[in-house]
């Protein structure tokens, strides 16, 4: 072999290698382990906690971790950490997955979002401590029906009713190549139901979601979303200004946003910061000239926090039913008025926490009534939030329902 040649076969060598240490990542835990040993399968890497669906993958993972569960935590995600020291806090063992986006998937009978998301060595770091399996969302279940996993328990937690969630950020996409492959998405996810058969338990995150999954499976609770809250801020009296908060890749929170712009236009004596981490210039180009409207970068959870508790008004809004939406958990805990359309919380004991509204002329009034009104509510807020929606409360609901038949 030349030396020539020899040069290209060891680069493509390395290359073949870096390219296999990027797609699965190992860290094992020296400490000994509990006796209640849990396999959680996240469709994101939940740290940082920065977006709804890892919000309740990290902080629930968390909760289960301080009841004494030790957790072997496998991650599907686009770009493998260098760092996750966090997670190492918490868990027993680390496996990360690199999500596939290899463009024939798209001719699959399986949903994109499921069969990116399968790896066949899932199956088998998973069958190599025989303990339950925690499915967090439909979007990591392509290994269900591998028969290593036949012995285990395996419960799903139900982040998103998939085929209404895809419908309507079709609706919301401008695009028309995205509104057909997000379409075709929700009507594979339609087909998908069988999956449900698989599972011993199904976890749900809203009344809305539970009463769906009891059509396809014969176990179904619903434990309250997982927020990383300890606490009701005692807030009382006036804010400074009206918030709107999300993350804006989202096309329904776009959406939200040229709502809510189009609102204090037409209240300009109002102040609204609309708060993210993404599209800073979107929203620039949409405020324009208007000096009552703020765009504020958001870098971590307790920035969000502070902002909240400066606000006098937190408006959740969405244009398509999905549960109970974080963004509102958030802000009762940390601010005084919240405002919400009948798509953000389906449970009836948070929601009557909240101001709703059902269009844009009710919201105007609502926001007119509550700049002029002191807040003190926080007695009740505190009593009802501390309680119903307490983390470990919740996680030991979890840890009842997989170990205790």
């Amino acid at each position: 072999m030349t030396t020539e040649k020899k040069g290209i076969f060891y680069f493509l060598v390395f290359k073949y290698r870096n390219y296999r240490t990027k797609i699965l990542k190992l860290y094992i835990c020296p400490e000994k382990m509990s006796e209640k040993i849990l396999h959680i399968v996240s469709f994101d890497n939940p740290y940082p906690p920065n977006y709804g669906g890892v919000i309740d993958v990290y902080y629930k993972l968390k909760a289960l971790h301080e009841i004494g569960l030790a957790i072997h935590l496998h991650c599907f995600v686009k770009e493998i950490p260098n760092e996750f020291d966090e997670l190492k806090k918490l868990c027993q063992s680390i496996y990360f997955y690199e999500i596939t986006s290899n463009p024939f998937h798209f001719f699959s009978s399986l949903p994109f979002s499921v069969i990116s998301r399968g790896d066949r060595r899932l199956a088998e770091n998973i069958a190599k401590t025989e303990a339950p399996i925690l499915f967090e969302g439909l979007k990591t279940t392509c290994s269900v029906y591998d028969s290593r996993l036949k012995n285990h328990k395996k419960i799903l937690r139900l982040q998103n009713i998939e085929e209404d969630y895809f419908n309507g950020i079709s609706k919301s996409e401008n695009s028309l190549l995205k509104k057909i492959a997000f379409k075709l998405e929700a009507m594979k996810y339609i087909k998908y139901k069988d999956v449900f058969s698989k599972f011993d338990e199904v976890v749900t995150l809203s009344k809305f979601e539970n009463e769906m999954a009891l059509k396809f499976c014969k176990r179904a609770m619903y434990v309250p979303v997982f927020h990383g809250n300890d606490t009701v801020l005692p807030l009382e009296g006036f804010g400074e200004y009206a918030i709107y908060h999300g993350d804006l890749n989202t096309s329904d929170n776009r959406k939200c946003v040229v709502f809510l712009i189009d609102v204090f236009r037409k209240l300009p004596h109002r102040k609204l910061v609309i708060a993210s981490g993404s599209n800073e210039d979107f929203v620039q180009r949409l405020i324009g000239s208007s000096e009552n409207i703020q765009f504020v970068k958001l870098n971590d959870f307790e920035q969000l926090k502070e902002m909240l508790q400066k606000s006098h008004i937190s408006i959740s809004w969405s244009f398509q039913k999905s549960g109970t939406k974080l963004k509102a958990i958030n802000s009762l805990f940390n601010t005084r008025f919240c405002i919400i359309n009948e798509n953000i919380i389906d449970d009836p004991v948070v929601s009557d926490l909240c101001v709703m509204t059902k269009n844009e002329e009710e919201l105007i009034v609502q926001i007119e009534i509550l700049f002029e009104q002191s807040f003190s509510d926080y007695p009740k807020r505190r009593e009802i939030l501390e309680n119903y929606m307490n983390d470990t409360n919740n996680a030991l609901k979890i840890e009842k329902l997989i170990y205790h038949e």
